[in-house]
């Protein structure tokens, strides 16, 4: 007997769907799907035999913002209407009474994301890993066309210089670290002046995606991009960031170190950096003649994210079993020493 949906009060959600969904047609059957960071998604069956998703946070005390399914809501449903591939919505319920919190549904698609090299040579042969680099840019640079305040995501999120607010963001979670990883490293603070004195213009406000990458696209059989999912942190925003964030992982060229061989772009087949930023360029039409600040502020903000990890490892607030603590710390050294070569460039 299959285990009872967790955090689902199953007939009232279904009662729920047959007032409010008429694509769907109850009673389901439920299957756990794993990702989605930690929130409780769940493929559903209907009595027709079509398959949708189903997504509510996980059960407990949640950190504020976190897990914002009105968020990810509205974008997929804003999102529906233009060129980024996005899931079918479908519903989405605001009555906690329903199963004890907001949740919504969306169409089922068939596609895997990219974590590690191993995906990659089981997923995508290597003739077709071109197509796959260049779907994943396109539909970046689709999302980066969409006008927010034209698709109903005019209130999203703040206006303002959003990398300002990004450095003044990290700079402080990396400053109340220090003491507990015991490790500072002064390039920290002398990249941080350095942003904050060459902030750019970020041009038109675009909804930015905040982590746009192979683990959070689903490609189809093809090797395109069927969906970009996982938009809980997703804002308003320069989309010069969110392009950078998204080239990073990618080796170039011009690199003074190969790329990690686990990397999931790592493997023979791929378009360098650079041709992707060239297309993403002409695909927009934006000027990327200062795209290593943007490349060096997210290897920077990499850093501070991983500072603060083991931050929380050395305090003793994460278990540090299985945990090699010499590697987290020199990959804040190599986001670093890679944030400062990246200046170089600008």
């Amino acid at each position: 007997m299959e285990a009872a949906p967790e955090g689902y009060h199953v007939s009232a959600v279904e009662d729920w769907v047959r007032a409010e969904v008429p694509e769907l047609t109850p009673p389901f059957r439920w299957t756990r799907l794993e990702g989605g960071h930690s929130n409780l998604t769940y493929q559903i069956e209907d009595a027709r035999g079509q398959l949708a998703v189903i997504r509510r946070p996980p059960q407990g005390e949640l950190l504020p913002k976190a897990h914002d399914m009105s968020r990810e809501w509205a974008l997929i449903k804003a999102l529906s209407s233009t060129n980024v591939p996005v899931p079918k919505p479908f519903g989405f319920c605001e009555d906690p009474d329903v199963t004890g919190a907001w949740f919504y549904i969306m169409g089922m698609i068939e596609g895997k994301p990219l974590y590690n090299s191993e995906d990659t040579h089981a997923l995508v042969p290597e003739d077709k890993r071109e197509t796959l680099a260049f779907s994943f840019f396109d539909a970046l640079a689709d999302l980066h066309q969409v006008d927010p305040d034209a698709v109903g995501l005019g209130e999203l999120g703040k206006r303002d210089s959003y990398v300002g607010r990004q450095v003044k963001t990290w700079y402080r979670s990396w400053t109340s670290s220090v003491s507990g990883a015991e490790y500072d490293d002064d390039r920290a603070h002398h990249l941080q002046t350095y942003f904050l004195e060459n902030l750019p213009d970020q041009g038109p406000i675009r909804v930015v995606h905040g982590d746009y990458g192979l683990h959070n696209c689903l490609f189809g059989s093809d090797c395109t991009v069927a969906a970009v999912v996982d938009w809980e942190i997703s804002t308003l925003g320069d989309p010069l960031a969110d392009l950078a964030y998204a080239l990073n992982p990618w080796p170039d060229p011009s690199d003074q170190r190969p790329n990690t061989p686990e990397a999931a772009t790592s493997l023979p087949g791929f378009p360098s950096r650079g041709e992707l930023a060239a297309r993403y360029a002409q695909r927009t039409g934006r000027d990327l003649s200062n795209l290593p600040y943007y490349i060096a502020f997210n290897r920077w903000k990499t850093a501070c994210i991983v500072h603060g990890v083991y931050a929380r490892y050395m305090e003793g607030k994460k278990s540090t079993e299985g945990v090699d603590l010499a590697l987290l710390k020199s990959r804040i050294d190599l986001s670093l020493e890679l944030a400062d070569e990246a200046i170089q460039k600008a």
